[in-house]
């Protein structure tokens, strides 16, 4: 308690007041908050450590590819045989290197011809089918699968009908002779509008689309294609190009594709080895794509 006089008037009487005040509250400093800020720091730490040793683990055998590689691509061929930046691969990395690259260079090549192929295929199809292309038709064109011919089902069969048509035998008498020689697989794919016919002969689209594939394999296979490279398949109306709501469409929904397949790449076999010593060294013969079905 503390003890303060009050003085009013000169001539007053002199009062002595006791005030209590009341202490302030004084807040004391946390000393552990350093805690809070050294686990920060440790997370951060121990994060930093995880991405070194992430980033540490290099495979060596493909590190000395990639480098093997850079320095090809850099010129880099003035290293000394002592320098310790030289990456210098086994026996038996150097054999498998050798082999990835002739495989490599072979796949290239036979991709490179059979693009050639192809490409030769679809210039020789549009010159065979030329007055149809002409007309609308028929369209070569080529896809993933292959070179295309879609040839409208009015340029081969009457309406309703399976039996080809004397020109449209003539022409594809024709396209015969460019596939005979080759050894492509060929798919004949029949297609249908989606009006329903039900005839004694063809009781539903399938067995129409299916009768118009069969009759123009049959007739590669007469004019000397290899019956096991041929495939007929009859698809209905299930495989639309336009809308069946219009005559237009469907007159362009019956056709019958043909189909050339691209050819899988051959299977590369690269085995300067015997299989003596390859199975000493443990490097296997073949490294190549898988056979061709």
């Amino acid at each position: 308690m503390q003890k303060i006089r009050a003085l009013s008037k000169p001539n007053s009487r002199v009062i002595f007041l006791n005030v209590a005040f009341r202490r302030k509250r004084v807040d004391r400093d946390n000393h552990e908050r350093w805690v809070i800020s050294y686990a920060d720091f440790m997370t951060l730490l121990f994060a930093f450590f995880v991405v070194m040793y992430a980033i540490s683990s290099v495979n060596e055998g493909k590190y000395k590819t990639f480098g093997l590689s850079l320095g090809s691509a850099f010129g880099q061929s003035t290293a000394k045989p002592g320098d310790p930046s030289v990456i210098h691969l086994t026996e038996q990395e150097m054999y498998l290197k050798s082999i990835v690259d002739r495989r490599d260079a072979r796949l290239a090549d036979q991709q490179r011809r059979q693009n050639e192929r192809m490409q030769h295929l679809v210039g020789t199809l549009n010159q065979v089918m030329d007055t149809f292309v002409k007309n609308g038709q028929v369209t070569v064109s080529q896809t993933n699968r292959g070179v295309m011919l879609d040839i409208n089902a009015s340029a081969l069969f009457a309406q309703g009908d399976a039996a080809l048509a004397s020109s449209a035998q003539k022409t594809l008498a024709e396209v015969a002779k460019v596939l005979v020689d080759g050894e492509q697989k060929i798919e004949v794919e029949g297609h249908t509008d989606n009006l329903p016919i039900s005839t004694p002969v063809y009781p539903s689209n399938w067995e129409l689309s299916s009768a118009r594939a069969s009759s123009v394999v049959r007739l590669f296979i007469a004019q000397g294609v290899e019956a096991k490279r041929l495939t007929a398949v009859g698809s209905a109306d299930n495989q639309p190009v336009l809308s069946n709501d219009t005559p237009e469409g469907r007159a362009r929904n019956r056709r019958v594709t043909i189909t050339v397949l691209t050819p899988e790449l051959e299977r590369v076999i690269v085995a300067p080895q015997t299989t003596s010593e390859t199975a000493a060294s443990g490097v296997p013969e073949d490294l190549g794509e898988p056979a061709k079905p």
